[in-house]
């Protein structure tokens, strides 16, 4: 049995104009231990997957389908069922931390009221667990950093401590919501090695979303990429890096700066702009920024396909007919 399996996830907000369709039929699972990479551009649903999961999507947002947990159904639970699951057996990592921690409590108050909550602990027990948790995610001189407050932290450091937040309660799956945003690239490269240590080292499973597929290649295993709030390709982290098989998955590939190429030429990008989801286009959701558009793209919308290597792809186009016509990255 996997630890989290997803089977036709529909997110929905009801506004003024309408509703709109956040997340449409997503399918994926994920074993204990295992990482998957959630990649697409801003608006894709990666984030919304997110929230409902943990259910914390907003008010006038509603979901369908199933996510399954260990067995067990979570969406839609009460707030009473899902507090005993959030921060034990799920926990988060939000984009922003530096809007995520209260800027008015002292950081170490803040990571010592996760185990009083959660676990029981008392001030002193929890004290200490919570300088080695700091400890855990490379944390310089992490007694001293307990007293301090958050404006006084850097942004990677500010990251460490929601690392160390979400991992306090050993959880079975933790969601990194974009952990590398407006980080450099050193940093980024620090809390994605971290990351692997800590999945190495507590066997949790990691939901990585990002809209940069170069995030994900040293720490996934697995790739789902989203565009309009479907599934356009879902495979193993090596099929989707060498062998992409989707328009959109090999324009994010080649929008991603290559040492061994010249760097006097522009970087391709996808031209033009994710549609409304108000107002999707009849038939493929990538149609009107899709270089291999044909007409009956324009008039149905590709179903699911499972390929014979497993690999999930939405599109009309075979593998073979995507690299005859110059298509593969």
């Amino acid at each position: 049995m996997s630890l989290l399996e997803v089977k036709d996830l529909q997110v929905r907000f009801d506004t003024p104009d309408g509703e709109v369709t956040a997340v449409n039929n997503l399918n994926f699972s994920l074993e204990a231990g295992q990482t998957l990479g959630i990649v697409g551009e801003s608006g894709s649903g990666k984030s919304q997957t997110a929230f409902s999961i943990m259910g914390l999507l907003a008010k006038n947002g509603k979901t369908y389908g199933e996510a399954l947990f260990e067995g067990k159904q979570v969406l839609n639970l009460p707030e009473k069922e899902l507090n005993k699951i959030r921060a034990e057996k799920i926990s988060m990592i939000f984009q922003d931390p530096m809007t995520s921690l209260n800027p008015y409590m002292k950081v170490g108050k803040q990571l010592m009221e996760v185990l009083m909550l959660h676990k029981g602990m008392g001030k002193e027990e929890a004290y200490k667990e919570s300088i080695r948790m700091l400890d855990a995610v490379k944390m310089p001189e992490s007694k001293k950093r307990m007293d301090m407050y958050p404006h006084e932290f850097s942004g990677g450091m500010r990251q460490r401590v929601m690392i160390a937040m979400a991992l306090m309660c050993r959880p079975k799956l933790l969601i990194a919501d974009e952990p590398t945003t407006a980080l450099d690239v050193t940093v980024q490269a620090q809390i994605m090695e971290l990351l692997n240590e800590l999945k190495r080292d507590f066997n949790t499973a990691i939901i990585m979303i990002t809209h940069d597929l170069g995030v994900v290649a040293g720490i996934c295993d697995k790739v789902l990429v989203m565009y309009a709030g479907r599934t356009m390709e879902y495979g193993t982290t090596n099929d989707i890096f060498y062998k992409p098989s989707h328009p959109y998955s090999i324009g994010l590939l080649e929008s991603i700066p290559r040492l061994d190429t010249d760097d006097t030429q522009a970087l391709p990008t996808i031209p033009g702009n994710p549609p409304n989801l108000m107002s999707l286009p009849v038939g493929c959701p990538f149609q009107e920024r899709c270089p291999h558009v044909m007409d009956k793209c324009r008039q149905e919308a590709p179903a699911l396909d499972v390929l014979a290597d497993k690999r999930q792809r939405a599109c009309f186009w075979t593998p073979d007919e995507l690299i005859a016509t110059g298509g593969n990255a």
